[in-house]
């Protein structure tokens, strides 16, 4: 169990596990959570990544891409859906968040995460004191909703996992947050449940490098599961304290 400071310990009081999320007020910058030893190591490969963007991060190069998402028909799903969703957020983040699949208002919208569960997220970020349009890149395994809202077949995550390479290659984010066993199990490989991936630091490689990513769960899980919320918000900050040892790794070095 993680040790929480005495600002963190009212922060998840206020929460009150209720049905929705409530963004917090802030003042002054957020207290770090002492990371434990499994953490301490796996934060040690941030040292190695430099800031998001490269010499190929360019408006075209993401209007490529995400004319390659739009004509994609690689598998049933791009003949079904009403729009592709490419992904929102900053294509200048440092951070990226990776979920499951879209949902019917995202379908609606081409946006990503902008049903109850987008919105729960947009809170949990909020209580963070973080941004999703200033500070993440958010997106998808999947960029076109499966029908009925279904776990995505394993076909249509191959499918379509050559966007997803393509999106983290061009941002190239020091840290990944995962949302859910389906993108945990696409970005890590193996079948552990979501219970043995939590809590601990793993490295998904993307442009021959390693990023240091925090697994937690899907909003659409906790809207259905409110008592999971005390380990989400655990994971939330740990995923704080991984962007803490990254920023300063780029500190040290002079980025």
């Amino acid at each position: 169990m993680m040790q929480w400071s005495a600002s963190q310990q009212r922060a998840w009081a206020a929460l009150n596990l209720g049905p929705v999320w409530e963004p917090l007020p802030r003042s002054g910058s957020r207290e770090a959570v002492q990371p434990n030893e499994v953490l301490r190591q796996g934060a040690t490969a941030s040292q190695a990544l430099s800031p998001g963007g490269s010499s190929s991060d360019s408006p075209a190069g993401w209007a490529e891409l995400r004319a390659r998402v739009a004509d994609c028909r690689d598998c049933p799903l791009g003949h079904q859906r009403k729009q592709a969703v490419f992904g929102s957020g900053s294509t200048a983040a440092r951070w990226a968040i990776v979920g499951e699949a879209p949902g019917a208002e995202e379908d609606e919208r081409g946006e990503a995460f902008v049903g109850q569960a987008g919105r729960l997220l947009d809170a949990m970020l909020a209580s963070m004191g973080w941004s999703r349009t200033k500070d993440f890149f958010i997106t998808n395994v999947l960029k076109c909703r499966p029908p009925g809202n279904r776990t995505p077949a394993p076909t249509e995550v191959a499918a379509c996992a050559r966007h997803l390479q393509a999106q983290l290659r061009q941002l190239e984010p020091l840290a990944l947050l995962i949302l859910g066993r389906v993108a945990a199990v696409h970005l890590l490989g193996g079948s552990a449940p979501l219970a043995h991936l939590r809590e601990r630091i793993h490295l998904v490689g993307s442009n021959a490098r390693e990023i240091p990513a925090v697994v937690t769960f899907h909003p659409a899980y906790l809207l259905r599961s409110p008592q999971d919320k005390a380990k989400a918000w655990e994971d939330l900050n740990r995923f704080a304290a991984l962007q803490d040892r990254a920023t300063e790794a780029l500190r040290c070095a002079g980025l």
